[in-house]
């Protein structure tokens, strides 16, 4: 391309035929030449500063070659050929030429590339003009500086031309460049440009990312000039188009900056937000960057297509009220109510306004919400149809516009639109903070009332919301007095037993229906110190345990196929559907019509069986494969197990207050299972309620089925009350409760309860004892060099008592004269010093 056909030189040769059209017409013509003779002046001054400034070691020939071409250029007699000046200022790049010289025909050279692919042809013709190029990125002036990054940016538009741009050097230059404080913003803005374009080939993208350069396109998006930011937008946009480069983007902190832009209407250009919702759809993309995401106040909503909306009907002839369907209460200043909604709309957009209308901030964020979403539905322009929608299934919005428009999708008739609602709404209640937004703007009565949808996607996708929702305790009361209790019965005997929703139901079920929520307020909230009267009073407590909530009906609850679905999920299941569903028929339990339906069905055959899980050996063996075991077996199943079991027993012990029931099972096959969970390696904290069924089925079998001697009151000391008492002992609650255990635990061994000394030896009991007996005073003191010296009678006990330290420990106290000294000197007497 000539200069003659340059986009921004050119002009006709057609002058008379010019002058004679409109005005209009004659003014673009002479700002057309005006801007050429510019041009041209611009060129004969720089031809004419290198003919008079050129170097003596030229021979001569650049000059005579300058002189040439300028003589031929005047003596045509057509308009000046521009292109025959490219190579002429190609070669005045080069560093033997004067710094003045290089910055002109830079600047000269990234004008004439504005014409287009043409003209950066022309350029790319000339070797090593990138090179140059790339070299004038190091001056000292920002005009050069700013020419060459536009000269590059545009070579590095074309596709054929941008390896070449990143082989000269070009993400080196630029990222020294851009470390300079002094920049001005068009260097940085040409500059960032040049990485955009770099960044739409995949190997460089990952480059860029995995350089200094990150931290520099996070902090220019704090920039005062829109147009940087704006540049720095694109790069990281393109960034975000390679997962690889994911992580390292994130752990750089791009979420919150980005985030800023899509926060409020106000901050930032479209431009900028545009690239920010670009960048930020691709890292949502990952589960746990979506967290990050909301972490921010923004979410992800669905983009299921304008023709989806058409459906919405307002309500009309209303009073305004608040998206959960409850009453508003605001001064009236209409008569009735509106027709077309008006009221609704006016009441929404000055809530936040009104000083009379005392609402909670939740509130008033979703009646706003709501009134923007629905007004934006009422106009047809809540979802626009573009070419960047077509790419994406989501958009982000604020919290506010996101919780609000999810919930009026749920009242569309598209049943796909629906269910990517219901996912949404799921994927953004990670927090009380969003699950309390939900329930304030009305979702939870719209979900309660798609359980029975007839389309399968919607079922799993709504119960899937409900029961992250109903994570939180106020909205799964909520839930509940959505009348939840009915569909969902229906739905679980509909489901199958190790379907994904059933999982989902059960959970649900259990929160609701959740024994331990009456249980809390009658036990001691600290640590029990394991005697026969503690277990005594958890016993009489379990007992006597009732419910008081009156939303909750036992004709709800006693459907017979209802409670049968449970009883065979707790026989087929996993551990932990088990774990629910022990839960759930617990509180059953409270009910006797539920009880008797339950006792009624082969519930012990059920228990039975979730007893006998391989993970449960007995005490005979189970010290010989527990290190076989805890290298193959997983922690998590372990300790789902643990969970299911502690749920059975304590379904079990309720049972267990049933006459009829306890006529009917063979307690000593309970009791064997259960003894044998006791003495196996499932963590401590779930062999509570292990233990307490046991003692109660003991009271129940009696001494002449047991023997004179019970032994299950001994295990139960070994098993449960030793390592229980360790543990408090180790964890250091507070001086009185490590008291209170290591007392409990001397009088325990004192009692000469069997191996009971050898069970605190195996579970790690004497460095804390140690411990305690050199910080503590008094009765702890005493009790525990008392159990040390019992332990010290077991030469096998030495090289751990040793080790602990305890020879230090009582010299101190010996030579101190203290009120228990004579004790340690007995302690240090039996040990081998």
């Amino acid at each position: 391309m000539s200069l003659t056909t340059h986009p921004h030189f050119k002009f006709t040769f057609s002058i008379h035929k010019s002058l004679a059209e409109p005005s209009t017409a004659r003014i673009k013509y002479l700002h057309n030449f005006s801007t050429f003779n510019s041009f041209n002046v611009k060129l004969r001054s720089v031809v004419t500063r290198v003919s008079s400034s050129s170097d003596s070691d030229s021979g001569g020939s650049f000059d005579d070659t300058v002189s040439q071409q300028v003589s031929d250029v005047e003596a045509s007699s057509s308009p000046i050929s521009g292109d025959s000046y490219i190579g002429l200022f190609i070669r005045m790049l080069g560093l033997d030429n004067d710094i003045l010289d290089r910055e002109q025909a830079v600047d000269a050279l990234w004008k004439y590339s504005l014409g287009g692919k043409k003209c950066i042809d022309e350029i790319m013709k000339s070797p090593g003009s990138v090179i140059l190029t790339v070299n004038l990125l190091k001056s000292d002036s920002s005009v050069a500086c700013e020419a060459a990054a536009g000269l590059l940016r545009m070579i590095s538009s074309v596709n054929i031309y941008r390896d070449l741009v990143a082989e000269s050097g070009a993400i080196e230059e630029i990222t020294s460049l851009l470390t300079q404080s002094s920049l001005t913003p068009e260097v940085k803005e040409q500059s960032l440009y040049v990485l955009a374009n770099l960044s739409v080939d995949e190997k460089l993208r990952v480059q860029i990312a995995n350089s200094d350069l990150l931290p520099l396109l996070i902090k220019f998006l704090d920039d005062e000039e829109m147009n940087v930011n704006e540049a720095a937008g694109g790069v990281l946009a393109n960034l975000a188009l390679s997962v690889t480069n994911h992580k390292v983007m994130v752990e750089a902190g791009v979420i919150p900056p980005l985030a800023k832009f899509l926060r409020t209407n106000s901050e930032g250009s479209k431009v900028i937000k545009k690239e920010a919702q670009s960048a930020l759809l691709e890292l949502a993309k990952d589960d746990y960057y979506k967290i990050l995401l909301i972490e921010e106040g923004l979410v992800l909503v669905p983009l299921v297509g304008a023709a989806a909306y058409k459906s919405f009907r307002p309500s009309l002839h209303s009073w305004p009220s608040l998206p959960d369907g409850s009453e508003l209460n605001v001064k009236q200043s209409i008569k009735g109510p509106s027709r077309f909604g008006a009221s609704e709309l006016l009441v929404g957009l000055h809530v936040e306004d009104d000083k009379n209308t005392k609402l909670e901030e939740a509130k008033k964020n979703a009646i706003v919400g709501r009134t923007q979403q629905q007004f934006l539905a009422r106009i047809g322009a809540i979802e626009i149809e573009d070419e960047n929608n077509k790419n994406h299934k989501f958009t982000i919005l604020p919290w506010v516009d996101g919780v609000a428009r999810m919930v009026l999708i749920l009242e569309l008739e598209d049943e796909s639109a629906i269910a990517k609602a219901a996912e949404s709404i799921a994927d953004a209640s990670i927090s009380e903070h969003m699950r309390t937004s939900f329930k304030e703007a009305g979702a939870v009565k719209n979900l309660v009332r798609l359980i029975d949808h007839q389309s399968e996607p919607v079922k799993v996708a709504v119960i899937c919301a409900l029961e992250r929702l109903s994570i939180s305790n106020d909205v799964c009361q909520r839930i509940e007095a959505e009348g939840v209790l009915d569909p969902l019965i229906r739905s679980l005997k509909d489901s199958d037993v190790n379907g994904n929703s059933t999982h989902m139901i059960l959970n649900i079920l259990s929160r609701i229906l959740d024994p331990s929520k009456e249980m809390k307020s009658k036990f001691y909230d600290g640590p029990v110190n394991g005697s026969r009267k503690g277990w005594n009073e958890a016993r009489t407590s379990a007992s006597n345990f009732t419910f008081s909530s009156e939303t909750i009906r036992e004709k709800d609850l006693s459907d017979s196929t209802f409670i049968s679905r449970l009883v065979e999920i707790l026989t087929t299941s996993s551990p932990v559907l088990q774990t629910k569903a022990a839960s759930i028929l617990e509180f059953l339990t409270t009910f006797e019509s539920c009880r008797e339906k339950i006792t009624s069905l082969d519930i012990e055959s059920a228990l039975n069986t979730l007893f006998q899980q391989k993970f449960f050996n007995g005490k005979e063996d189970m010290e010989a494969e527990y290190d076989f075991q805890e290298s193959e077996l997983d922690t998590l199943e372990i300790e789902e197990a643990g969970l299911a079991v502690s749920a059975a027993s304590r379904l079990l012990t309720r049972l267990l207050d049933s006459e009829h029931f306890q006529k009917n099972i063979n307690a000593s096959t309970l009791t064997d299972s259960l003894r044998k969970i006791l003495a196996s390696k499932i963590p401590l904290q779930y062999k509570d309620w292990i233990a307490a069924c046991l003692v109660k089925l003991s009271f129940i079998s009696g001494p002449t089925k047991l023997g004179s001697e019970n032994p299950i009151n001994t295990e139960v000391m070994l098993y449960e009350t030793i390592p229980r008492l360790i543990e408090q002992i180790k964890d250091n609650y507070s001086p009185e409760s490590q008291e209170t255990a290591v007392i409990e635990l001397n009088r325990i061994i004192s009692e000469g309860v069997v191996d009971s000394t050898r069970a605190v030896a195996n579970q790690g009991g004497i460095f804390p004892l140690v411990k305690l007996i050199e910080d503590g005073n008094g009765r702890a003191v005493d009790a525990g060099l008392a159990i040390l010296y019992n332990l010290s009678m077991d030469a096998e006990n030495h090289p751990a008592i040793l080790a602990a330290g305890a020879v230090p420990v009582l010299r101190r106290i010996v030579l101190s004269k203290s009120p228990q000294w004579e004790r340690a000197l007995n302690l240090l007497r039996t040990l081998p010093t």
